[in-house]
């Protein structure tokens, strides 16, 4: 009489005469500070169901040939312990452990569906709704490289590149050693031209951040499955054509120093001046200046607009379903942050436009979380503006804006709050009433890789810039890379297994 087949959530450990009908969705190798190797795996069966599954060195020579990613299989007898795993790829809080009396026999299992990913949305990492020490898949496209570390005695490689997904989130994401090295190469490559899209798999996700795991991880870029090519179809075509800025150091010899500072890449083509200048500006210009932003300007528009779910065009109607001019087919039009604030600078002040991506980075929390958490607290007008929003005032910052005089406001590209890059601004580049109205600002070469471009702002916010706002989201605001501490524990790659500590790492002036 045959056995039958036991349901991967009803294991527990009262019996070890378990019999699974799974496909294995992954297998990875970890290899332990002392150099002995085992194997680890997640086994899904045909509900949906997931768990950890991990093949002792004293059975790996059994095993590690026979075990193949994707195939189905029945296996049998395993030992059961606690998902004591420092960092877990499922929820399921038990683990499996192979015996020497466990056996597998390969077999075509067409109920099982075929291996996947696990996508984590990256609003829900922006605003922190990930369990404790989960590993998630990530999928996004690269927008900025905002810092790299090379391979020099006592250090490890490593790449902090900025991920957009489709609905303009961003999120740091840090790649250590191989990891880092791999798209380097990749980005490296004259043949490879155009949009970046990156999918990383069992990616540690803590503080806003991703980053890969010691052991287990696979980062694909522009592979030809079909995740990645239905990510990158739906990009905007003029995204599609991009590759990620090189705002960090110069990938050309990137285990070199940086021929220009961050202050400079801010600077670039743009007027710096005292804020008190702005009202003389006659034309559409593109300014830097230093301000501290003061209290809301509240418009009819309140503190939103509603907008594409993928790009940041404001809908024609909030409660109707319709096609973006990027192609996307919006059933439900998305709350987007557009928020006029008042900034100063001594008697001076001014009207600034802050949009979607900057204060989500600052917030922490979209624009549709927001609002939604407003409503379910039984608040339902548009125009009360959220305590959180407090968040933006009171902060002194490094601004290059489009000043729109036509409107008596101008709109914010990018932002920076570090102390030192801010007071590097102002002691340095910002040109006083009494000074030469020429253009001062250090243009740097390389035009191509420099320049930001942006649309013609509308008042009324249908438009939003691709701003660049390198930073840890939820903390300050940060773009420059030379000698700060950066806590890359937040996100630090640790094995699966849980057996490597995370640890500080000092970045180095960028020469």
């Amino acid at each position: 009489m045959s056995r039958k087949v036991d349901s991967v959530k009803d294991i527990n450990d009262s019996k070890e005469t378990w019999r699974l009908a799974v496909r294995i969705m992954d297998v990875w190798s970890v290899v332990n500070n002392k150099g002995i190797e085992h194997l680890e795996m997640i086994v899904m069966n045909s509900l949906g169901d997931r768990i950890q599954v991990l093949i002792r060195h004293d059975h790996l020579l059994k095993w590690k040939e026979v075990i193949k990613e994707n195939m189905t299989c029945i296996i049998n007898n395993d030992s059961v312990y606690n998902n004591d795993f420092q960092w877990k790829v499922c929820d399921h809080s038990k683990k499996i452990v192979f015996l020497g009396g466990t056996t597998m026999k390969a077999i075509e299992l067409q109920n099982i569906p075929p291996k996947g990913y696990f996508f984590k949305d990256f609003s829900e990492i922006l605003q922190g709704k990930c369990k404790t020490g989960r590993l998630k898949d990530i999928i996004g496209a690269g927008s900025e490289i905002n810092h790299i570390q090379s391979n020099t005695p006592g250090k490890k490689v490593v790449v902090s590149v900025v991920l957009k997904d489709l609905k303009g989130n961003c999120i740091n994401c840090n790649l250590w050693e191989i990891y880092g090295s791999k798209f380097l190469a990749y980005y490296n490559d004259p043949k490879n031209n155009g949009a970046i899209v990156i999918l990383l798999t069992h990616a540690m996700v803590k503080d806003g951040q991703v980053s890969n795991a010691w052991s287990g991880s696979k980062l694909l870029i522009n592979e030809d499955i079909p995740e990645i090519q239905d990510f990158m179809s739906k990009l905007p075509t003029n995204e599609q054509k991009e590759k990620p800025t090189q705002y960090a150091k110069s990938l050309s010899n990137w285990s070199g120093g940086s021929q220009y500072s961050p202050v400079e890449r801010f600077v670039h083509n743009a007027k710096c001046m005292s804020l008190s200048q702005f009202c003389k500006i006659k034309h559409e210009t593109l300014c830097v200046t230093v301000a501290t932003t003061l209290k809301f300007a509240v418009s009819k528009y309140g503190w939103f607009y509603y907008g594409c779910t993928r790009c940041s065009s404001k809908a024609p109607n909030p409660e109707k379903a319709y096609e973006c001019s990027c192609g996307q087919k919006v059933e439900q039009p998305i709350p987007r942050y557009k928020i006029e604030i008042y900034v100063s600078n001594g008697e001076s002040k001014y009207r600034f436009v802050f949009w979607d991506s900057e204060c989500a980075a600052i917030l922490g929390m979209t624009a549709e979380f927001m609002h939604n958490s407003m409503v379910e607290n039984g608040e339902d007008d548009p125009m009360v503006y959220p305590d959180e929003l407090e968040m933006l005032l009171n902060k002194k910052m490094a601004f290059r804006v489009k000043v729109q005089p036509t409107f008596s406001q101008a709109s914010v590209w990018k932002l920076c709050d570090d102390e030192a890059f801010v007071k590097e601004i102002e002691n340095d580049y910002i040109v006083e009433d009494n000074q030469s109205k020429t253009e001062y600002a250090k243009l740097v070469p390389n035009k191509e890789n420099l320049e930001t471009s942006a649309q013609t702002l509308s008042a009324s916010g249908e438009n939003d810039p691709e701003s660049i706002i390198l930073m840890t989201p939820a903390k300050d605001v940060v773009i420059a890379d030379k000698g700060e501490e950066v806590d890359f524990e937040a996100s630090g790659a640790t094995q699966l297994s849980g057996t490597k500590p995370s640890k500080k790492l000092k970045i180095e002036p960028s020469s």
